[in-house]
């Protein structure tokens, strides 16, 4: 695993360990393709292969896109999608050589197909990471390697305080004064939504639909998107 919450990883560590399992924790910053590189060379010394790529970091930014900074574009994008296409470069290859098939997880979100007010920055990234999973699924297809893409809602992690880990130079010279979006729906256990992706990456399904709540703005997007095309034939 990888974070820049050392104390969190260690904690993690711990937990893994008394039932019995492996860990091996590495402090990284998932923006930088040479500690994700360092990461991958760790793993492939402890464990000798890598089945299960899960590219979940995250980092979140509030407010509506006439005020994004830029720093808040390259430290969003730098993680969340940046943070994807850098695990993907350092571990992929070596997973297909090892010709013993695989998975890849790429966390994304809700956000990654219906759009919110107030959450652009963010809605930009994870809409990259599902156009991303989705080429990705049918590229490797012919080496055995599935995809999923995860796409929540609301779950307790600690997203909304990321700014807790945001780098010095990237970070705004004057405070931002937007307050997180309410997410609809629930709240849902970090354990739901792992057993959910477990659960998918065991099945081979592309997509990861944690909440029922979702349904309904999605069928108003593809409703739009449907609309449209007919009123091009009228």
């Amino acid at each position: 695993m990888a974070d820049l919450d050392e104390r969190g990883m260690a904690a993690t560590v711990e937990a893994i360990r008394s039932r019995g399992g492996e860990a091996l924790a590495v402090r990284a910053d998932v923006s930088d393709l040479a500690q994700v590189q360092a990461l991958a060379d760790r793993a492939f010394g402890a464990f000798g292969r890598v089945h299960i790529l899960c590219n979940n970091a995250g980092v979140a930014v509030w407010g509506g896109l006439e005020s994004a900074t830029h720093r808040d574009w390259q430290w969003v994008l730098g993680v969340n999608l940046w943070g994807v296409i850098h695990g993907l470069q350092a571990f992929l290859p070596r997973m297909i050589a090892q010709g013993e098939g695989g998975h890849i997880l790429n966390t994304a979100s809700m956000a990654g197909l219906v759009a919110s007010q107030g959450l652009g920055v963010y809605n930009t990234s994870k809409y990259a990471v599902v156009g991303l999973s989705e080429t990705l699924a049918k590229d490797l297809r012919p080496y055995g390697i599935g995809v999923s893409v995860l796409c929540p809602m609301g779950v307790a992690t600690q997203i909304r305080a990321s700014e807790r880990n945001r780098p010095p130079a990237l970070r705004n010279e004057a405070p931002g004064g937007a307050e997180p979006v309410d997410l609809m729906g629930r709240t849902l256990a970090p354990e739901t939504v792992a057993a959910m992706a477990i659960a998918a990456i065991r099945e081979n399904r592309l997509y990861v639909i944690t909440h029922e709540e979702g349904l309904e703005p999605l069928r108003r997007r593809y409703q739009r998107l449907e609309q449209a095309v007919l009123s091009e034939k009228t």
